[in-house]
């Protein structure tokens, strides 16, 4: 099974997507609202917004989002009920990913040692997506 975390943006998924990818590294997939039948109806500057865009991040999974489309009524709400929990291969893969990820965000967890003997930090992005990085201590 591959879980893929999907998440939605008010706009700015593009945006949030090329700061990811210089992360994740990986090519960015990005498909636009103007490429869906019907397009022609939506006001112009929902037009240019991601329908869909992923990238790569890790073996066989990937990020994915889209932005929501007021004219449809869609409405985004940030809220902290979502986390994407990331198991990184090293420590050191822990620590890039959090520093990277975390730039512009609130930190809520700095990475340390925790009680339960995994490296572990959480974190706010600057586009309020809430991420977990998680290296466990049995891993090699």
């Amino acid at each position: 099974m591959v879980l893929n975390p999907y998440l939605n943006f008010a706009g700015n998924a593009e945006e949030a997507f090329r700061f990811y990818q210089t992360v994740f590294g990986g090519e960015l997939f990005i498909q636009r609202m103007s490429d869906a039948p019907g397009s022609e109806n939506l006001p112009d500057h929902e037009k240019n917004y991601a329908m869909h865009v992923s990238i790569p991040v890790g073996k066989g999974q990937s990020i994915m989002a889209s932005d929501c489309l007021e004219s449809a009524g869609q409405v985004l709400n940030v809220g902290n009920n979502n986390y994407i929990s990331v198991t990184p291969d090293s420590r050191e893969e822990a620590d890039r990913l959090f520093n990277g990820l975390s730039a512009g965000g609130n930190v809520e967890m700095p990475m340390e040692d925790m009680f339960w003997g995994d490296y572990f930090g959480s974190f706010e992005d600057k586009f309020g997506v809430r991420w977990m990085i998680n290296f466990p201590s049995n891993a090699k």
